[in-house]
């Protein structure tokens, strides 16, 4: 793949096997809402930010709550279901975060996701001290698949964005990491839903199959 000396991860679907989470959350809060959102409406807003699905269904179905309110119940929701089941990151994630860690990559993790809910995943994994940075979607004007998320990481690792390979596992993370004009490593997780990564560069079936050694 040349030359990389940075690697970016997502984090939903690839470090915390999260949209079986999110689903169960979401499907709670849609109830509560009075919606009824089917699992195929739902797949189109997997690897999106939680600002842009919840203004999406606020226009569709004329959601009184304010987005920001929206957010934040959800982000509650989904820390307090951590705090009451044990969840594991991703088999082969801490071996891959080690290797690359000892090869002395630079290690940065861009999602979508709150940096609320970031923090929170890192520390009930113990694996906050790989990252060299953490960039959150609610930071930026433009979410996934624009490629801002991606750009501002590179910026922030001190790496040009062709130094750098992302790993994801939707299309929209797929759609960005390319449009930011980086390599992309596609992970074919079964509970992200039928997502089309055949845009990245290497399509993998396990987070074990990544050897850094071919970077």
């Amino acid at each position: 793949m040349g030359k990389i000396a940075a690697v970016i991860f997502d984090m939903d679907g690839v470090i915390i096997d999260s949209e079986p989470i999110h689903y169960r959350v979401n499907q709670r809060l849609f109830k509560e809402l009075g919606l009824d959102i089917s699992k195929k409406e739902y797949s189109e807003f997997i690897g999106c930010s939680n600002n842009d699905m919840w203004r999406i269904l606020k226009d569709r179905y004329n959601l009184q709550e304010s987005i920001e309110e929206l957010i934040k119940h959800q982000i509650e929701e989904n820390i307090r279901y951590l705090d009451h089941n044990k969840e594991k990151p991703i088999t082969g994630i801490v071996g891959l975060l080690e290797k690359l860690k000892a090869d002395n990559f630079k290690i940065g993790l861009a999602s979508s996701s709150p940096i609320k809910y970031i923090v929170r995943v890192l520390k009930e994994f113990a694996i906050e001290e790989y990252f060299d940075v953490k960039v959150s979607g609610e930071e930026l004007a433009r979410s996934k698949p624009n490629p801002d998320i991606y750009i501002k990481a590179a910026r922030l690792l001190d790496e040009p964005e062709e130094k750098c390979i992302v790993i994801e596992d939707s299309y929209h993370g797929v759609t960005a990491a390319k449009k930011a004009g980086m390599k992309c490593i596609g992970f074919k997780n079964a509970n992200s839903g039928k997502q089309d990564i055949s845009g990245a560069d290497l399509i993998v079936d396990s987070i074990e199959d990544i050897n850094p050694g071919l970077f």
